[in-house]
Order: C-alpha cells, then sequence, then structure tokens
C-alpha cells in the first residue's frame, strides 16, 4: 500500500506564509496542509521546532558535460545524490549540441545519461551551439517532448557561441513555441581581446581571468540581449548574473513592461573577487564565468533578490577537479575549465548566510530555491511549493543546529568547494522525494534511480 504519514508540528513555509501547523503525506504527494487529527490512523513524524519548506529547484546545472577540454567531474548518478543531500529534489540541466547535431539526437543523448541513474527528478535544457537548417523544426519537437527552454551563449567563440543575428532567430523561434530561451550574457569579442593582451604582456595566471572580464562585458551583453529580445519582441531568461549593471538593466526592462527575468547563482552572492589573489594556481578554484566580483556587486544582488528584479538562486554546479582538470591551464588560464561545484550547497548556504543575517526573509529564500524556478520552468505547482496536490518533495530544516561545508566529507565529486570551511547556520535534517526519504543529516539514503524525467509545460 501506497506509504501515508504526517510531518508534525513543523513551522511549514507556503504561498501565503509561514505556519506552525501538519502535513498528511499520501501516495508522494501532499494531501492536506494543516493539523492531523489526533485520532487519525497514520505514522506521525515530530518536526517541532523545525523548518519545513518544499524541495529545492535547481535550474543550472551541467552534469557530465564535455567542456573547454575536460568532462565535469559529477555524472547525473553522483551530483543527484549530492543533490539531494543538500536540498534539492529536481533538477534541470543543460544538455550541450555537439557541431552537426541534431536537437533530438542531443535529447536522446542526454537522456541516455540521466535515465535511471538520477536519485531525484530531472529535465533538461538544449543548448544550441552549432544552428542548422532544420533547428526550427526540431525545436518544435523538442517541446511537444516536454523541453520547453533553450539556451545560447554570446560568448566562448569557436566553442558555443552564436552572433546576434542567431540569437534574434531563436528568441522569435522561442517567443511562438512558447518556449523560454535562457543567455549566457557576456561580450566574447571583448574578452577574446583582452585575454590576449594579458597573455602577450606575460600575465597568464588565474587572476588574468578576472582582469580579462571586466563588469562592462557582462553588462553590455545584458543590454545587447534586452534590445534584441525587444526586437523580436519575446521573453528572454539571463543566466549567472554577477553584476550590479546587470541587475540594473534587468530592472529598467522590467519597470518598462518588458519579460525579462534572470538568475544569480550562490557563489556570486558570497564569494569575493579578492579571492583570485590566492598565491600560486590556487585562484583556479574561482575560474567561473563570468568571474566572482567585489561587495558593491553582491549587495546589488542581494537587493535584486529581494525587490524581485531577479527571481531565482541556481548553482551554475559545473564541478573540473583542480587535479588533472582546472591544471589544464596552468599556463595559459584561457584553458582552465570554467566551473565550480556548488548543487550541494546551494540551499544551505543561501539560509545559513542569507536567512539567518536576515538579508532574506524566509518566504522570499523559499521563493528564489524553490517556487520561483519551479514556476519559470514550466514545473508549478508539482514542483517548488507546499499545497495540497503537490508533490511531496520536502526538506527539513534544523535552524538550532549548524554544519562546516568540508571538501573531504561532501557528496560532490570533485577534489575541492569554493566554501571549504565555511561555517553554516542551520542544518538539513530529512529530505524527501515524492514522499520517500532520500537524504538525512548529510548522507544520501535514497534510490539512485529513483528520479524520474519531467516534461515541462510551455509558457
Amino acid at each position: 500500500m501506497p506509504r501515508r504519514f504526517g510531518l508534525v508540528g513543523g513551522t511549514v513555509v507556503t504561498e501565503d506564509g509561514s505556519h506552525v501547523t501538519d502535513l498528511l503525506i499520501e501516495a508522494g504527494r501532499i494531501e492536506n496542509v494543516g493539523r492531523i487529527p489526533a485520532s487519525a490512523d497514520i505514522e506521525r513524524i515530530d518536526v517541532r521546532g523545525k523548518i519545513v519548506i518544499p524541495g529545492g529547484v535547481d535550474v543550472h546545472t551541467h552534469m557530465d558535460t564535455p567542456f573547454m577540454g575536460a568532462v565535469t567531474s559529477d555524472d547525473h548518478a553522483s551530483a543527484s545524490r549530492a543533490a539531494a543531500v543538500g536540498g534539492t529534489t529536481t533538477y534541470v540541466d543543460y544538455a550541450f549540441q555537439r557541431p552537426g547535431e541534431r536537437l533530438p539526437e542531443v535529447l536522446a543523448r542526454w537522456a541516455g545519461r540521466a535515465g535511471g541513474r538520477s536519485a531525484i527528478d530531472f529535465s533538461f535544457h538544449l543548448a544550441v551551439t552549432s544552428p542548422y537548417p532544420d533547428l526550427v523544426a526540431d525545436m518544435a519537437l523538442a517541446v511537444a517532448d516536454g523541453v520547453t527552454s533553450f539556451k545560447v551563449f554570446m560568448a566562448y567563440k569557436g566553442l558555443a557561441m552564436l552572433d546576434d543575428g542567431q540569437l534574434f532567430s531563436i528568441l522569435g523561434e522561442c517567443r511562438r513555441l512558447g518556449a523560454t530561451l535562457c543567455v549566457h550574457a557576456e561580450n566574447g569579442h571583448v574578452i577574446d581581446v583582452l585575454a590576449e593582451r594579458l597573455v602577450r604582456a606575460g600575465r597568464t595566471g588565474p587572476l588574468a581571468h578576472l582582469l580579462s572580464r571586466p563588469p562592462e562585458t557582462e553588462v553590455e551583453a545584458v543590454r545587447r540581449g534586452i534590445m534584441l529580445a525587444n526586437l523580436a519582441d519575446a521573453p528572454l531568461y539571463f543566466v549567472h548574473l554577477s553584476t550590479a549593471g546587470a541587475v540594473e538593466a534587468v530592472a529598467e526592462a522590467r519597470l518598462a513592461g518588458r519579460p525579462i527575468s534572470g538568475e544569480t547563482c550562490t557563489h556570486y552572492l558570497l564569494l569575493d573577487e579578492g579571492l583570485y589573489h590566492a598565491p600560486g594556481f590556487e585562484a583556479a578554484k574561482y575560474v567561473v564565468s563570468p568571474p566572482l566580483r567585489g561587495p558593491e556587486h553582491r549587495e546589488a544582488l542581494w537587493r535584486g533578490l529581494r525587490d524581485t528584479t531577479l527571481g531565482v538562486v541556481s548553482s551554475d554546479h559545473c564541478p573540473f577537479c583542480m587535479d588533472g582538470q582546472k591544471t589544464l591551464g596552468v599556463d595559459d588560464f584561457r584553458r582552465i575549465p570554467n566551473g565550480a561545484p556548488g548543487i550541494e550547497h546551494r540551499v544551505p548556504m543561501l539560509y545559513g548566510h542569507g536567512v539567518r543575517p536576515g538579508r532574506l526573509s524566509l518566504e522570499r529564500f523559499v521563493e528564489v530555491v524553490s517556487t520561483e524556478p519551479a514556476r519559470r520552468f514550466g514545473l508549478y505547482p508539482d514542483k517548488g511549493v507546499i499545497r495540497r496536490g503537490s508533490d511531496a518533495d520536502l526538506v527539513v530544516l534544523d535552524p538550532d543546529a549548524a554544519s562546516v561545508v568540508l571538501a573531504q566529507t561532501m557528496t560532490q565529486n570533485c577534489d575541492y568547494t569554493p566554501f571549504e570551511r565555511w561555517h553554516v547556520p542551520g542544518r538539513i535534517d530529512a529530505v524527501y522525494l515524492r514522499g520517500e526519504l532520500v537524504a538525512r543529516r548529510g548522507r544520501f539514503v535514497g534510490r539512485q534511480d529513483a528520479g524520474r524525467f519531467l516534461s515541462r509545460r510551455a509558457a
């Protein structure tokens, strides 16, 4: 028989606020939000003093992904376990097109990597890096199959970058299909010129990564992307925004009534560009794109989350080990694979260093890690919310406990974490996927094949 049980006495965060109440779960779904009668013949799990939130939804990950001469060190099996331990129960991974490959082939390849191997629920975005004559028809096929979002790059010339005409054409097609277009917004042409100048001047270490990508290279691309979206009369979603200028540009567009939205990531909210001055090659740990920024940019990102200019915090989980992967660029920063691990620590770090210091309310925290990403990418209300009929994807947080981030004890398959030795107020005690316990106090206890592919709705 399907399991029927209750979480009793916790502070439950729903769309209309936080309430001390009970949750009744049956057959993997939330049956009721409210007090369970004392006479009810169900199993009771006491969560008094704890906070109960919907499972995290991470809509920006890169698993088992070839990029810049390496393959991300987490596959769907290991990364999904790490996600579960860290309170994320759904992820949307970027499926990258090979040169000349058609989108149905991309989707089949990525589905083969994740199917039967993911411990949590999943879906895909399709990254268009090599347009071809039948692309428009194949985009329609993907949307019909429930893959309702695409991605393009404005950087990484020769690897993933599209020109403005291609971006404009894909914007128009996404508008017609009701699909979401995600954009990596950096001016790749300018970055390449700056990077070449730095190498010629003998600046080959990781600090040069920061110097080659000044804030203006992101802000210009964001403003250009907004203008192209306006021309196409199409919505646009900016990934991993890192600068005050980008937040300002998105805010202006939204004030003008344009359907522009954006995300930032945990590392941009918490880590400082001063880390690029670490001695030797240590700074390669923080080579992500865009790079980390200074305090004025971090504060602008926090403000953007509070005032809803930015709606989502993702991990951009893109792990490359220092040994044998980051070291590909030991003599030339341009060859350091861009990315860092983060899916395991997104939810606890944002609670511990966002909610606890008062940067975000508890309710806004839930919106940016769960509800809004689910809504934005066609997963709501099955995911991202605690309400009757939704999937019983639940996280039980103990606000009186704490944890310390250590690479040697984390679940992510990487030899470092950018948050090494960070103290994190609050601790994730239990994580449920569709009513089944999948993680308990930092340990994965679920089934490796429990995850399901999620067909998503178009706008």
